[in-house]
């Protein structure tokens, strides 16, 4: 075989494996936003299911109290709210200043920061006494942390829960001399003590830094400004149960379990392509007529490639999901 054709070949492969890994970064900074907007949408519309329960709780309270001329609507629920289970909306998140408008999940699992910011289970729910800690994407899955880096000291983070609206204001921390302060700082991830809770009531947003590396983490810290909610127990962890120390950890590890299907599926999606280009390379080697051979042997080769490109990119988006599974869970 001629030198040339055998660098033809390797070239024409790297340019085809190129390709495979521009769309990769392309479903990484996109592709991976479908997935969080429907989770979104499944959240928001659980989310509202539980506030109309309690304001219909709430009324009905109201209404059989024995009547005076001062008596108010609560502006919270009852003590007893139930602890969310993990994977349950808990409160909708809006910080106007960078655009951010999101439903809460309980946990901050893999899983969890896929379908939006994640709410660590051993900190209060928002609006509740103490150190509200909540983690998020910067780059993927919709990015909903994606500018903390923007935020600056005051401006506020709102929280609607069951038990009200809480708003929090951005707290100011000391840069380099001369320069105003910032509403934000940076920690390597061993430092889990911006989670710890204090005397003050406060909100802490945790994400990686910087963009696109689990290098370090940004963290934007805000004081509630308005009354706290009753609170409500903090849950025991189980045993097994993941805790603060090992949920930091895993937003910058990956899940291994998706090491078998990410190659499985990848192997097929490139059984996929080859047996495409195969049928359609000897579809068309088919037409020898001498008049419209090569008319007929593009219009073969277009079907073949019309059958065989959607399914390989379904199963290709499939080896893409599992893939990103084994990067860092704060991307």
């Amino acid at each position: 075989m001629q030198w040339w054709r055998v660098v033809g070949a390797i070239g024409r492969f790297m340019m085809r494996a190129g390709v495979l890994v521009l769309l990769f970064v392309a479903y990484q900074l996109w592709g991976t936003g479908f997935a969080t907007q429907r989770a979104q949408d499944r959240l928001e519309s659980s989310f509202e299911a539980q506030l109309a329960t309690t304001t219909t709780t709430t009324a009905t309270t109201a209404t059989t109290a024995a009547p005076t001329t001062d008596t108010l609507p609560p502006t919270t629920a009852p003590l007893d709210v139930p602890v969310p289970e993990d994977g349950d909306p808990v409160a909708r998140i809006r910080i106007p200043a960078i655009g951010v408008d999101y439903i809460v999940i309980q946990g901050v699992s893999i899983a969890d920061l896929k379908e939006g910011p994640g709410h660590f289970p051993q900190t209060p729910l928002p609006g509740q006494p103490g150190n509200v800690a909540l983690a998020g994407h910067r780059t993927t899955y919709a990015a909903p942390f994606a500018r903390l880096d923007e935020l600056r000291p005051g401006d506020e983070i709102t929280f609607d829960t069951v038990q009200g609206t809480f708003t929090y204001r951005v707290d100011a921390h000391e840069t380099a001399p001369g320069e105003a302060p910032s509403g934000h700082f940076i920690v390597k991830p061993t430092q889990i003590e911006v989670l710890d809770q204090g005397t003050t009531n406060t909100v802490t947003l945790v994400a990686c830094h910087p963009k696109y590396s689990a290098r370090e983490r940004i963290v934007v810290t805000g004081t509630l400004v308005s009354n706290p909610a009753p609170p409500t127990p903090l849950p025991e962890p189980e045993e097994g149960a993941v805790t603060i120390d090992a949920s930091v950890d895993d937003l910058a590890t990956g899940d291994d379990s998706a090491r078998v299907p990410a190659v499985a599926w990848s192997a097929l999606a490139l059984l996929i392509w080859f047996a495409t280009w195969y049928l359609a390379r000897r579809w068309a080697a088919t037409d020898t007529g001498r008049d419209d051979a090569r008319r007929r042997a593009l219009i073969h080769k277009a079907i073949v490639y019309a059958v065989g490109t959607p399914v390989f990119l379904v199963v290709l988006f499939v080896a893409y999901e599992n893939i990103a599974r084994l990067l860092p869970a704060a991307y």
